[in-house]
């Protein structure tokens, strides 16, 4: 088994996708034409939104995001997450915590998208 693709529930899946774009430089691998679903190049796995009426349609009832109280986020490996922090907040994010030094040789940022859903800037572990 290999994990495939994570898929965030939002209320417009191309605006979502734009904002990956500036925030991030995610490019898009596709967006259904129904506006409904859409995948963004990350590498092995695919970052992936749908719509809030297409999960709604099907019986279930996501929750909102929340920066305060979040129950994941997603993590994106850079080699210059000072740069990344300053052109995802030029993009529009909002930052959550600046640039940290961890013990095991990452540094770590957290801002939030243009949904509220938390996402982790970072080297890669072991990396400055």
């Amino acid at each position: 088994m290999k994990f495939g693709y994570t898929i965030l529930y939002v209320d417009s899946v191309a605006e979502t996708m734009e904002f990956y774009g500036r925030a991030f430089g995610l490019e898009k691998k596709m967006l259904h034409e129904s506006g409904d679903y859409g995948e963004l190049e990350t590498g092995a796995t695919r970052l992936s939104f749908a719509s809030l009426a297409l999960i709604g349609g099907g019986g279930f009832s996501p929750a909102r995001p929340s920066v305060g109280k979040p129950s994941f986020e997603i993590a994106l490996v850079t080699d210059d997450v000072q740069s990344a922090v300053a052109n995802a907040v030029d993009a529009g994010a909002r930052l959550i915590k600046e640039p940290e030094q961890k013990p095991w040789g990452q540094t770590v940022a957290y801002v939030a998208d243009n949904n509220g859903f938390l996402i982790e800037l970072c080297t890669p572990v072991g990396g400055g």
